[in-house]
């Protein structure tokens, strides 16, 4: 059994009564009564019992004690915990003291002091303190606490109401504080924190995170080490609608020449502050039909003297447009500090220091760093290059390069962005003339100290180009929409690696694809290309083109990784286009539904391009292919052929060297000479001879042209083939510097040819009358003109190219 006497002097109340939301399974028996709740008041003597072994789990304590320091003394001193022997339950013990608003109540805490948390949040060791300042029938609640702190004392105007939250099975006995009679402070409060070493504290204004009372003042009192820097940052705060006054802060700084100094809740506040301070919070009369909530949750961080304080760093962006420049904690945006983590500030001037800086073009800074550890800090900037009209920006070539005011700072340089804007007609062009790029895949990883990621956008589609790095083969890459170009590090060389940065941008006239590569390889690698989106897929009806070099005395070899594209088309049709840049080349075409091509040799510049149709549910079109270089080989047919051709044309001329030479004696020299007695009229159809053979010299040819008569042997030698029958041939105009244009979707052009038919060759025109023909002198040809009239009797006729002597010509 237990019980409790209460003297009526004491002016306590005690009782005791279920948990909120508990079924009365225990009860409370007090000699023949069974109750669930007990109220013992000041002057009497109880006894009872429970009916439970564990009355801990469904029975709570409340210990009220009135203090009136208005009509009467106040009990100033150590608050003791009154009364004694109560059951091991959690209890709550409240102190309610009345006081006159002219005087001030201090509430002053034992070692290791107070620290304040946040509503809904709970105390380690469930002992916590609960403040409420009350004047008149207004209450306000300053803040709840925590043991092990910094808050050594409370100060308050008015009345005040303490609670001590204590668990059941904490034996202690002592309350923690006292209580001690004031002047007027004339404010709400103040707060005093003492701070030893180096060391954080958060606090929030009264009422958090409801509303600051309208038109009040608090103050907080922060004790630091003259040997120590403080700083303070607003973590979260809002302002309330003012009809007069304004909502500030101010701070009372020894030693400044401007105390106080008043700052907006929305400025960076002071830090590296050399010692203890003051900082206020004033409110204003506030908008009665929308007054709004005036809250502020701040940090204070007290560290020593960093070693570098007074070194400060030049950052010159006078020059600069369109640029902003942030200094951070690495890992800034995904990652919160911990308030007892150390520091890193910093300083665009020796009292505005804050976490994170940004610098913005066309101005000048001299920072400093309040930091151990300058490896823990980052650089991210970001720079908007545009283009509205292409007249004033066609010509010119822009660097995109990281200026030197970024890579001199001690700071490692995280991300660099380029934002290329400009309108739907004017495009993007990004070279690397001498270092190139190389795309990062996973047959070919980038090792460089540094990437870009390109990325087109437009308010409908994004397309992920890509990352690339620096020392490939990729000479330009011409994209359509807006760019964003990000330059990330991934180790402190890039400051080293920054000097021969050589990428280029400029704006040029509309393309045709989303995205065109040029492609220019080391003929020692193979070089492996992959679709832009890999990881998604290729947006529906995009087109992509690679234009590929192959130096003159080499050869490509053009190949696939995969067999087909593996999508399936809901609408239209996705093709592969190959091309080689040469008058007459064949273009390869391959859809969605057939094999892709096998691995080709290619011997001139050539195009490849993809385009997308819309593929259906779950499919996407991601294509990987590589190039390699080989010297160019010499066809051993071909050589063969030109040999024997050779010593056959030489045979030839031997021969009709030894029939000159044994005509020499009988004829007079051959010469090409005009005739103008013959018939110089072309031969075709038959209505063009009026007389025969015998009776005209059209016959009659003086010099026959070697290549007329082995013609035939050329033709078959030249390497020629002739050309593929039911091949899609969409291009069949001049070859230029454009891709080949993807033919549309769900068409295809099928080109038939039948074997065994034969065009009707030309017939030969009539109308030109110059024909020159070459002839013996008429001196030598009247010894032969006798056997010549026997041995010509047949019909002449018949025009020579259909006589059957010259089928071998013909063919």
């Amino acid at each position: 059994s237990f019980t409790i006497s209460l003297h009526k002097a004491d002016n306590t109340t005690v009782t005791i009564k279920l948990k909120p939301g508990l079924s009365p399974n225990c009860r409370i028996r007090m000699k023949y009564v069974i109750m669930s709740e007990l109220k013992i008041k000041p002057g009497e003597n109880v006894t009872f019992t429970f009916t439970c072994s564990t009355p801990e789990k469904y029975f709570i304590t409340e210990i009220q004690k009135n203090i009136d320091c208005v009509s009467g003394p106040c009990p100033f001193g150590d608050v003791h915990l009154y009364p004694l022997g109560l059951p091991r339950l959690n209890r709550t013990y409240i102190w309610d003291v009345k006081a006159s608003t002219k005087a001030g109540l201090e509430l002053k805490f034992s070692t290791p002091w107070l620290r304040q948390i946040e509503p809904g949040e709970t105390c380690p060791d469930s002992v916590s303190y609960n403040i409420n300042s009350s004047i008149d029938k207004a209450t306000v609640s300053i803040g709840t606490f925590c043991r092990n702190g910094s808050v050594s004392r409370v100060k308050l105007l008015g009345g005040v109401v303490m609670s001590l939250h204590l668990p059941w099975h904490l034996p202690l006995t002592t309350s923690g504080f006292n209580i001690a009679n004031r002047s007027s402070i004339k404010r709400l409060c103040i707060i005093e924190s003492v701070l030893k070493g180096e060391s954080s504290i958060t606090l929030m204004s009264p009422n958090y995170p409801l509303g600051f009372p309208e038109d009040e003042l608090m103050t907080w009192q922060f004790v630091i080490p003259p040997n120590m820097r403080a700083s303070v940052f607003f973590h979260n705060y809002s302002l309330s609608n003012c009809e007069r006054k304004e909502e500030r802060v101010e701070y009372y700084i020894p030693g400044s020449p401007s105390n106080p100094e008043v700052f907006k809740l929305s400025d960076s506040q002071p830090a590296n502050i050399a010692g203890s301070f003051n900082m206020s919070l004033q409110g204003c009369d506030q908008d009665a039909q929308n007054p709004g909530i005036l809250r502020l949750l701040f940090q204070v961080v007290v560290q020593h003297p960093q070693v570098d304080e007074n070194v400060t760093h030049l950052v010159d962006l006078s020059k600069e447009r369109n640029m902003t420049v942030t200094i951070h904690l690495e890992g800034w945006l995904s990652h919160i500090p911990l308030m007892s983590e150390p520091m890193c500030l910093i300083c665009k001037d020796p009292r505005t220091c804050d976490r994170v800086l940004t610098l913005t073009s066309g101005a000048v800074y001299r920072i400093s760093f309040l930091c151990k550890d300058l490896s823990r800090l980052r650089i991210t900037a970001e720079k908007v290059i545009g283009c509205m009209d292409i007249r004033w920006c066609q010509r010119k070539i822009y660097s995109l390069s990281v200026p030197k005011a970024i890579t001199r700072l001690p700071i490692r340089l995280h991300k660099f962005i380029w934002k290329l804007l400009a309108t739907d007609l004017i495009n993007v062009e990004i070279t690397s003339p001498s270092l190139k790029l190389q795309q990062d895949i996973l047959e070919q990883r980038c090792n460089s100290s540094y990437s870009y990621s390109i990325v087109s956008a437009t308010p409908e589609t994004e397309l992920h180009v890509g990352v690339f790095c620096p020392g490939g083969y990729i000479e330009k890459i011409q994209m359509r929409n807006n760019i964003t170009i990000s330059l990330k590090t991934f180790s402190k060389g890039f400051i080293n690696e920054s000097i021969p940065q050589d990428l280029k941008m400029s704006f040029v006239p509309h393309i045709k694809d989303e995205c065109t590569f040029t492609v220019s390889p080391n003929p020692k690698a193979k070089v492996y290309l992959e679709t832009p989106n890999s990881r998604y897929g290729l947006p529906p009806y995009v087109s992509i083109s690679w234009f590929i070099v192959v130096p003159s005395k080499q050869t490509a070899r053009l190949g696939f990784s995969k067999d087909r594209m593996g999508i399936a088309c809901e609408t239209g049709r996705a093709y592969i286009n190959i091309k080689e840049e040469t008058l007459g080349a064949e273009e390869i075409v391959r859809r969605e539904d057939e094999l892709l091509p096998q691995p080709r040799n290619m011997h001139h510049n050539f195009w490849v391009n993809v385009s997308n149709c819309r593929p259906v549910d779950k499919t996407q079109l991601t294509l990987q292919f590589w190039v390699t270089f080989a010297d160019k080989q010499i066809d051993l047919g071909i050589i063969l052929a030109v040999v024997a051709g050779a010593g056959v044309l030489t045979a030839i001329g031997l021969t009709v060297c030894c029939v000159k030479k044994k005509k020499k004696k009988t004829q007079n020299p051959m010469v090409g000479v005009y005739n103008a007695n013959v018939n110089t009229q072309m031969p075709g159809k038959k209505v063009l001879f009026g007389k025969g053979r015998q009776n005209n010299e059209s016959h009659v040819y003086a010099v026959i042209d070697d290549a007329v008569v082995y013609g035939h042997l050329l033709k078959e030698s030249n390497g020629s083939v002739a050309p593929e029958v039911d091949v899609y041939r969409p291009f069949d105009g001049p070859t230029g510097s454009l891709p080949p244009s993807p033919p549309p979707f769900s068409f295809r052009k099928d080109i038939k040819h039948s074997s065994n038919t034969e065009e009707e060759p030309p017939p030969l025109t009539d109308t030109d009358q110059d024909t020159y023909t070459f002839a013996h002198q008429k001196s030598g040809q009247s010894e032969d003109s006798g056997d010549a009239d026997k041995k010509d009797k047949r019909d002449t006729s018949m025009p020579l190219l259909e006589n059957k002597e010259w089928d071998g010509l013909v063919e």
